[in-house]
């Protein structure tokens, strides 16, 4: 156990409890004591439909590394060496044989810990190896898609798909679906550089109506362009050729290779070449050699609300995780949502969360609020949280970015409201784990300083507004050495050596072991959060007030409202390895606090003034009464 500086003569734990203050229980103590039905749905099995979106914890995972239910799956049905099957538990970058029936099996961890909705890495039928020869890896993160309508054999079946489904709804959970519009699997290749990757051509440099550039050919007459004004059916037949830029084809022997079959005719992707993510070639380029659909396309669009509209029809599933949705055009998606919140209404799910991930390195809402005006996406992946986060808890940037990342919440469709529904996350599968964010930015530091780094992030993740989203592997201390592979390690006892030697948080194991521990100090720290939030309406729903922030690491708090009372929660973390106190901004009717995390004074300094303590590395979660 971790200790910190001495706490007041008694205090009380999140479920209400009191013990002595000697000796002090640290942050991970507390939140490590027993939690009571920490996995219950506190609106039982049958309301689980009713809860909006800003109710969830979200628990996300990648089924191929998570668990094996069927080890015959493992080569997806086929023959031949890794290349052949992309089966290769040795290897990072290939198949390890987790499957939807070995994720069925391990449902009761996952609502242990806390979590009410499962995110689902995209689970359709990928391309099982692709990339030049000699840096080959396999398609087992779900993203090379070839079939849009059926469950990749490496996973299992449809009717797999089904059970889960069904046993996450029996649980009272939900189910959430990543899914891909704005590409394929790499398919189509191009005449002009048939061993290299093909540099972006543009529209000014190469437009519709020549071939291969402004001296070529007249092509495609009459074509008005992929503008929204001529984003109609009538417009689009007359575009029959698709070698204005490049001259795609499509390699014998994968004509019908996607499913449906529409989406093998090149004249339904952009053509133009790899995308350096500027410009407009964020939107019509490769995104890293993929096949880029042209998504400014009627048949496009009107095909993949036929696509996505039948899983809501078929499974009932709860939402939908949108893949690069900044670089698909904003009119493909001001039609596409609408069409399947509608599928979904008639299927009886009223609170259907659409969230798209839009990519960003910056602590600041703008860059991702743009895609919920513009593109009226409902909510996106709040990478803002996650780099504010990264920037002030990993980092040693002061709490004010925290409070500029909030003050742009009012930028978002919906303002403050509409932010509360936003997924935040402090991990994810494409850069990295908090605790290798930890590390790279204080090497040299004691695990147990990177234990409570960690943990206070996870307690900002619950605590602060949003929708918290727990990434696979982080409640075991998964750690990782970097991003994309290096941050998808196995739960279930792995064979891949970087992975089996890193240094784990919280325990002497290692990866090669099973990693499904409910005892992992994380474990019951996040369960703990999870049952706080659950009890808490003020942490679900609650307007968010910044009361306090620095210039440097140290204090940051926040109150959040109840909308349902007068209940004021006040929480203050400390973000410096020294002890923090000060006096903070409370509501005026607030009098009277008591302690659900840590040490709180029992009554206000003065009307509308509270003081606060914070040991290092810690925080507290304070709640007002109703006395004077």
């Amino acid at each position: 156990m971790l200790d910190s500086p001495a706490r007041a003569p008694q205090a009380r734990n999140h479920l209400g409890r009191t013990f002595p203050a000697a000796p002090a229980l640290s942050m991970l103590a507390l939140l490590a004591l027993p939690v009571a039905g920490a996995g219950q749905d506190a609106a039982g099995t049958a309301g689980f439909r009713a809860r909006p979106p800003e109710d969830e914890v979200v628990y996300f995972l990648l089924p191929d590394r998570f668990e094996n239910g069927d080890p015959s799956n493992d080569r997806g049905g086929l023959r031949g060496d890794r290349l052949a099957t992309g089966f290769d538990p040795t290897d990072k970058g290939f198949y390890h044989g987790g499957d939807l029936k070995g994720l069925i099996s391990r449902l009761d961890y996952i609502q242990g810990l806390g979590a009410t909705a499962v995110w689902v890495g995209p689970v359709f039928r990928n391309k099982p190896v692709q990339g030049a020869k000699g840096r080959e890896s396999a398609g087992y993160h779900g993203y090379w898609i070839t079939d849009f309508t059926r469950v990749d054999p490496h996973l299992g079946t449809n009717d797999d798909f089904r059970a889960l489904t069904d046993a996450v709804h029996a649980r009272g959970m939900k189910l959430y679906l990543d899914i891909v519009v704005n590409h394929t699997a790499d398919v189509i290749a191009y005449r002009e550089c048939p061993m290299s990757s093909c540099p972006y051509r543009s529209h000014a440099e190469f437009p519709y109506q020549r071939r291969g550039g402004l001296g070529g050919e007249p092509i495609n007459s009459g074509f008005l362009g992929d503008d929204a004004p001529h984003q109609i059916a009538g417009n689009f037949a007359r575009l029959t050729r698709p070698d204005y830029a490049y001259t795609p084809y499509v390699p014998p022997g994968d004509e019908h290779l996607k499913i449906p079959d529409w989406l093998n005719d090149p004249i339904y992707y952009h053509n133009r070449g790899n995308s350096p993510f500027s410009g407009e070639s964020s939107t019509f380029g490769d995104f890293f050699g993929l096949d880029d659909l042209m998504t400014e396309n009627p048949r496009v669009l009107e095909g993949f609300i036929d696509i996505y509209g039948a899983w809501i029809d078929e499974y009932g599933i709860d939402g939908f995780r949108i893949d690069t949705a900044k670089h698909v055009n904003p009119e493909f998606w001001q039609a596409f949502v609408p069409a399947m919140l509608a599928r979904a209404n008639v299927r009886g799910i009223p609170n259907f969360h659409i969230f798209g991930e839009v990519h960003s390195q910056s602590p600041d809402a703008g860059p991702l609020a743009v895609h919920t005006r513009v593109d009226r996406l409902p909510a996106v992946l709040d990478f803002g949280f996650a780099a504010a986060v990264r920037a002030t808890v990993a980092g040693s940037q002061g709490t004010e970015v925290l409070t500029r990342l909030f003050e742009g919440d009012a930028l978002y469709e919906g303002g403050a409201a509409a932010a509360r529904r936003l997924p935040t996350f402090i991990s994810n599968h494409d850069d990295g784990r908090f605790a290798y964010f930890v590390r790279t930015a204080r090497p040299g530091i004691s695990d147990e300083e990177v234990l409570r780094r960690v943990l206070l992030a996870h307690a900002m993740l619950f605590t602060l507004r949003g929708v918290p989203a727990v990434y696979y592997g982080d409640e075991q201390g998964f750690s990782g050495r970097g991003g994309d592979q290096d941050a998808r390690q196995d739960m279930f006892a792995s064979r891949v050596t970087s992975y089996s030697n890193e240094r784990l948080l919280g325990t002497g194991g290692t990866t090669a072991h099973s990693s499904f521990n409910r005892e992992h100090p994380l474990y019951r720290a996040i369960a703990a959060l999870a049952a706080l939030r659950r009890r808490e309406g003020g942490l679900r729903r609650g307007a968010q007030r910044v009361r306090a922030d620095a210039a440097a690491p140290g204090v940051f708090a926040v109150s959040r409202l109840d909308p349902e009372g007068a209940r004021e929660l006040l929480i203050a973390f400390n973000t410096s390895t020294t002890p923090v106190s000060a006096q903070v901004s409370v509501e005026a009717a607030s009098g009277r606090f008591a302690s659900l995390v840590g040490a709180c004074e029992p009554a206000a300094s003065a009307p509308g003034s509270y003081h606060v303590s914070v040991p290092p590395l810690d925080y507290i979660v304070c709640a007002s009464g109703t006395g004077p």
